[in-house]
């Protein structure tokens, strides 16, 4: 009996530690997919090698670039204040060492590629995310996030959240155009679609903020 009530005693202590603890590492994680207010494109493809060298392919991140206010100022010079688009879990893949992605740029009718390389900054904010709460709400994060900014002329601009839910800048990259053009050139040269009027008008009055990302 007393050795039932020891066994049922450091249960109850272990559940504790577990309760009180480090979160344990997150089994997932995901990227999500942003572009400046009115610089609308589309992912087509993005391709993860993590830290374990294995390849993960993601055919598809969805639109980027949807955000588009009323306002009359130059919404599209600079990162939104918000980071944070598309979200894409990369199921059962490490941390990422570096990350391919090709995008359709539908404001120039352009169409990029290229890979950037996650620096280990990056990936010890992820960990550090889901493995200590955030001072502030004291609350834990059950998923790491990598954000990728994709901008006309090309830019790619990596994020990473902490465990207060920030983006925290980590890597930057230039991509190169895609000479076979949008969906590989199986589409006729078409782009994902064409332009709504709000974002002509943006484009006639301000133009393309090149050199703002």
């Amino acid at each position: 009996m007393k050795l039932l009530l020891a066994l049922m005693s450091l249960l109850l202590i272990s559940s504790c530690q577990l309760v009180e603890g480090e979160n344990p590492q997150p089994l997932w994680w995901s990227i999500d997919f942003q572009g400046p207010s009115f610089m609308v494109g589309l992912v087509e493809h993005t391709v993860v090698e993590d830290v374990d060298k294995r390849l993960f392919n993601i055919h598809s991140g969805g639109p980027i670039g949807t955000d588009t206010p009323e306002s009359g100022v130059e919404s599209a010079r600079g990162w939104p204040p918000h980071i944070g688009g598309a979200i894409m879990p990369v199921t059962g893949a490490a941390l990422p060492k570096r990350i391919f992605v090709r995008w359709q740029s539908v404001v120039e009718a352009q169409t990029y590629k290229g890979w950037v390389d996650i620096p280990e900054q990056a990936r010890e904010v992820m960990r550090i995310s889901t493995s200590q709460r955030c001072p502030d709400t004291l609350r834990y994060r059950y998923g790491a996030s990598l954000i990728l900014g994709l901008a006309p002329g090309g830019v790619v601009q990596v994020w990473v959240r902490d465990s207060c839910h920030d983006a925290i800048k980590v890597a930057r990259a230039q991509a190169e155009v895609e000479p076979l053009g949008p969906s590989q050139g199986k589409n006729d040269g078409r782009y994902a679609y064409t332009l709504d009027e709000k974002v002509r008008r943006y484009i006639e009055r301000h133009g393309i903020p090149y050199g703002s990302w």
